[in-house]
């Protein structure tokens, strides 16, 4: 039986994140921990980063010392890491993969499409068809451009159909997701 822990959307945060690993080793120790994208916080917004080269690492991305060694686990690229390497000229990040595929399901951050204005996302057709991403913050499943209930703690039996994924962040929200490839359930979750 495979579990997977998905969890995205750090933005460096020591203490949610410290929070949501806890969680998930008391909710599901033998989960396999993948990570969504945005680790880290880039100081640099959108427009500046147009034009800004060379700046020093400190000056680029908040990575407090004590994060660091929180992120063990293999994870995708997102768009503050893509960012942190264009202002900076390094290429730290570059490891990183934009997606990965585990059991069943595609892992990608969610940047690298479409957004409707009211956040919700024009989800490209992957292979297999469940994609697990983050990028917006906000939880949710999607099917068939809807966004579907869901409810915390509460696992969702996914027909054999087409889905989306947003495991919601841990940065504020400590929220993370339970992937069971097996029983083909995905289960919301929300650290104290």
């Amino acid at each position: 039986m495979m579990k997977y822990a998905l969890l995205g959307d750090l933005h460096s945060s020591v203490e949610d994140t410290k929070a949501v690993l806890a969680h998930i080793e008391h909710c599901a120790p033998s989960a396999k921990i993948i990570g969504l994208g945005d680790l880290y916080e880039c100081n640099i917004g959108k427009r500046k980063a147009e034009t800004a080269r060379d700046l020093p690492m400190k000056k680029a991305a908040h990575i407090p010392k004590d994060f660091v060694p929180l992120v063990t686990f293999p994870s995708v690229r997102g768009n503050q890491e893509e960012r942190i390497m264009l202002v900076t000229g390094r290429e730290d990040f570059e490891h990183l993969p934009e997606k990965m595929i585990i059991a069943g399901a595609v892992i990608m951050h969610g940047h690298q499409w479409k957004w409707t204005k009211n956040w919700l996302p024009i989800l490209p057709k992957t292979e297999p068809p469940l994609l697990f991403f983050g990028h917006s913050h906000m939880a949710g499943l999607y099917r068939k451009k809807k966004r579907l209930p869901i409810e915390y703690g509460e696992p969702v039996l996914l027909k054999k159909k087409r889905y989306g994924i947003n495991a919601g962040a841990v940065w504020g929200a400590r929220e993370w997701v339970l992937y069971d490839s097996d029983a083909r359930t995905v289960t919301f979750m929300k650290a104290d």
